[in-house]
């Protein structure tokens, strides 16, 4: 049945992806072809929100190496606790897509009604749940497991901005509706539920991407070593990624998103925004409305938006949104590893 579901669901990743077009797995060589053999082998599918990155090989491999080795890796944490995590953080940060898939492998996992249940089990995942979700919520979990939660949290920050940018609301076809919707709903549940289950070994993304020091701000990080390698080396590509934008759009990026999780006052009104670029070069506001949406309210980026920015291909386009979502991320995670240690235990970031 894994390879059959391998096959169906290949032509996924290359229809709902919008703004760029995937590399097809027919013709995925080198760095790609090593990704997509790991996502397919591992995750059970090509899944579209890592294929949409393919245009860009290094920001594909970095955005395959977090989520291989928070989410689907064996660890000190149970998958169901970081699917509960990522289920959360997906609804948090309004990514329909992720929540789809998220919530239905919870289903599949049995976490749905653990969620609202009675007991050990249920009380565990409402807590994971609601620290993920919301701002200074109190940490449901020892110290020891902040790499593999944090982590998970800081990997979907990411993904569901890149997510809300490049994919539709749900994998679900949208003419299907009512029960029918209901229906698939239920079966995609027991299938993921099904993928979930299977053992994934630690480190196994170690070689995809250049080894590199773990950043101050990703610190919480150290105490899980497959995990710490992860996103140093993630970190390095996607400073890689900014690298290659204006100095001043850098810049002006970094500092807003330092106001992360509150935003700017006025965020969702045109003329914040506008006087947020206004200082810049024109050549140069088209690419910073661009990267500040996909920080803010990467919900609202439009075809107009990727347009205005100007970017001279698929790959400078995937690699603009990866720095600016992992620069969101990355603020995120280190507010949660700040108000553990000022709490004495991990605390919560949105």
């Amino acid at each position: 049945m894994g390879a059959l579901l391998v096959w169906a669901t290949r032509g996924a990743a290359q229809r709902h992806v919008r703004h760029v077009t995937p590399v097809p797995p027919a013709a995925a060589t080198g760095l790609v072809g090593e990704v997509y053999g790991q996502v397919e082998a591992e995750f059970g599918m090509l899944a579209p929100p890592v294929a949409l990155h393919s245009p860009d090989p290094h920001r594909l491999a970095a955005a395959w190496t977090i989520l291989r080795e928070t989410l689907l890796a064996d660890g000190l944490t149970t998958r169901l606790d970081r699917e509960a995590v990522a289920a959360a953080v997906s609804a948090a940060n309004s990514c329909p897509y992720c929540v789809d898939v998220h919530g239905n492998t919870l289903a599949g996992l049995g976490g749905r009604h653990a969620v609202d249940a009675a007991g050990p089990g249920g009380t565990r995942l409402r807590e994971l749940t609601v620290w993920a979700g919301q701002a200074g919520a109190p940490a449901p979990f020892p110290p020891e497991q902040a790499p593999e939660l944090i982590g998970t949290a800081v990997t979907f920050h990411y993904l569901n901005r890149m997510v809300n940018v490049f994919l539709p609301d749900s994998p679900l076809p949208p003419a299907v509706r009512g029960t029918a919707r209901q229906a698939m709903g239920r079966v995609a549940a027991r299938l993921l539920g099904a993928l979930a289950r299977g053992p994934v070994t630690p480190g196994g993304s170690a070689g995809l991407l250049l080894a590199a020091e773990l950043p101050a701000d990703l610190a919480w990080a150290r105490g899980r070593p497959s995990v710490a390698a992860a996103f140093g080396a993630a970190a390095a590509a996607f400073d890689e990624a900014g690298r290659s934008l204006p100095d001043e759009v850098r810049e002006v990026v970094s500092a807003q998103a330092a106001r992360l999780p509150d935003g700017g006052p006025g965020l969702h009104a045109q003329d914040w925004l506008d006087g947020a670029v206004s200082a810049l070069a024109p050549e140069h506001r088209g690419m910073a409305r661009l990267a500040l949406l996909t920080v803010f309210a990467s919900y609202r980026v439009t075809p107009a938006v990727v347009a205005e920015a100007g970017l001279a291909d698929d790959g400078a386009l995937v690699g603009l949104t990866a720095w600016s979502s992992m620069t969101a991320a990355r603020v995120l995670g280190a507010r949660m590893h700040a108000a553990g240690r000022l709490g004495g235990a991990v605390g919560g970031s949105r």
